[in-house]
Parts: C-alpha cells; sequence; structure tokens
C-alpha cells in the first residue's frame, strides 16, 4: 500500500478518525472540539482522505460510512522513513545521536530499552580546517620554495656552460 503524504488539516483529522476508527459523518460532527467546522468543510476532507487511500466508503441508504483504511502505527512508520531519509541519511545511529544530543531520550530510556550497556558520549565537531586560507595567510613558504628550485635550476645552467 502506498501511502501519500497529508495537509496538517489532513493529518488533524486523520487523528480523530484514528481515534474512531469507523464513523459516520454525524459521529465526526459531535467528536470534533469546539470550533466546530461547517459540515461541507468536514465532507470535502473526507472526499480527499478516500482519493487519497486513507479512508474507505461504504453506502448505507443515503448516507456513508467511513472505514480507516491506513492504521495510525503505518502512518507513523512512513512519517519516520520520510525524516530518516531526507534528514539523517537512513541512519538509524544519526537519529539517536540527534534524539540524544537534544534531550529528546535519555541513556536510561536507551538501557531500559534495550537492556545493554550502552553509552552515548555528545559528539564534539570537528575543528574546522583552514587549509585553503592557510596557503592564502602565508604564501611565504611557497616563495621560498620556488625561489630555492629556481636558484637550483640557475646553478645547473651555469655548470653546463
Amino acid at each position: 500500500m502506498k501511502i501519500n503524504h497529508l495537509t496538517a488539516a489532513e493529518e488533524n483529522f486523520m487523528k480523530l478518525f484514528w481515534k474512531l476508527d469507523s464513523f459516520y459523518l454525524k459521529d465526526i460532527m459531535e467528536q470534533h472540539p469546539e470550533p466546530k467546522p461547517h459540515q461541507n468543510t468536514v465532507s470535502t476532507y473526507l472526499k480527499i482522505l478516500v482519493e487519497k487511500g486513507y479512508l474507505s466508503t461504504l453506502k448505507e441508504g443515503r448516507i456513508f460510512k467511513y472505514t480507516v483504511q491506513v492504521p495510525f502505527d503505518e502512518y507513523k512508520k512512513f512519517l519516520l522513513k520520510e525524516l530518516s531519509h531526507h534528514f539523517f541519511n537512513d541512519s538509524g545511529k544519526e537519529i539517536l545521536e540527534f534524539l540524544f544530543n537534544e534531550k529528546l531520550i535519555s541513556q536510561d530510556d536507551l538501557k531500559g530499552y534495550f537492556d545493554l550497556r550502552i553509552e552515548i558520549k555528545p559528539t564534539k565537531p570537528e575543528e574546522p580546517k583552514y587549509e585553503f586560507a592557510e596557503e592564502i595567510l602565508s604564501p611565504k613558504k611557497e616563495k621560498k620554495i620556488k625561489s630555492k628550485e629556481k636558484d637550483k635550476e640557475k646553478k645547473k645552467k651555469k655548470k653546463k656552460v
């Protein structure tokens, strides 16, 4: 099953739909927190989410019953894989380091989950190397080397003559 991206508004509606799992339009209107959107707005989002494959419909007389097709856990996996791919080079290690450095996860959390002795040390960024800047700032070294080479060439020419 291909999962598509959701807009922020679609995602907010889906959070309610995941709780209900199977519902009618009137259920949404009752369950939606204040301020309640207009019924036409909800109908439009329902239609969009059916087209995207997040919901399915079953016609019961004149009304539709909606059922969630993409479970919340599947959507979370999709988002995490997208995040990993676009921001962490598909590296779980980079994600864990980021979470640890941002204090979103602790060593105790990791130890409790994996039941291992894991010690993550904050990474120190390497100091930048200024090789190019050194070449520009200290051109004397190169001049000395070049002048020595020129002197050797001159000596060789004098010896030949």
